[in-house]
């Protein structure tokens, strides 16, 4: 089977639909956080694994992988929506989203660390499934999802922690 991946050439007239994607990542990704997050009584009284990063840091690292989505998912877009591979690489990445916006409500809003466990573990083979997608339309789209898979990789094994010690 020929190799189907096409680089997009960015000029300023992708400009929009880059923006609009990055924020449309980063307003979805967040969005989670408005029913519950670490700041309630629950989670605060949890004990905390040895590998629990300061808090900071989990804004940061978020913010930084959704805008690195939202330009995957523009080159994605961008070479064309016409095409099967496309097509097939979007739908994956709204797949894998929808796992990853379940998972604060599982976690945090339900108080229930194996389901959180479970909704992250079932995640990770969805981001492998879209950055293999994303590198198959446009290489700079699934290489962007590297840092992604590596830090959903961290925080299933994060979320491992937290059911042991807890």
């Amino acid at each position: 089977m020929a190799n189907s991946t096409r680089t997009v050439s960015l000029d300023r007239t992708d400009l929009p639909t880059v923006v609009v994607s990055v924020l449309l990542v980063n307003v979805v990704g967040a969005a989670p956080a408005l029913l519950a997050g670490p700041d309630s009584p629950w989670f605060q009284a949890l004990e905390k694994p040895a590998i629990y990063p300061p808090g900071w840091v989990f804004g940061v690292v978020w913010t930084t992988l959704f805008t690195l989505l939202g330009v995957a998912v523009a080159l994605v877009w961008l070479a064309g929506t016409d095409r099967r591979s496309v097509r097939i690489a979007l739908a994956l990445f709204v797949l894998q989203m929808i796992f990853n916006v379940a998972w604060t409500p599982a976690f945090f809003a339900l108080e229930d660390l194996t389901l959180g466990l479970l909704v992250i573990v079932s995640l990770w083979p969805l981001v492998v499934a879209t950055a293999a997608a994303f590198a198959r339309v446009d290489r700079r789209a699934g290489a962007l999802l590297v840092p992604y898979l590596l830090w959903v990789t961290f925080a299933a094994v994060l979320n491992y922690q937290f059911v042991v010690v807890n």
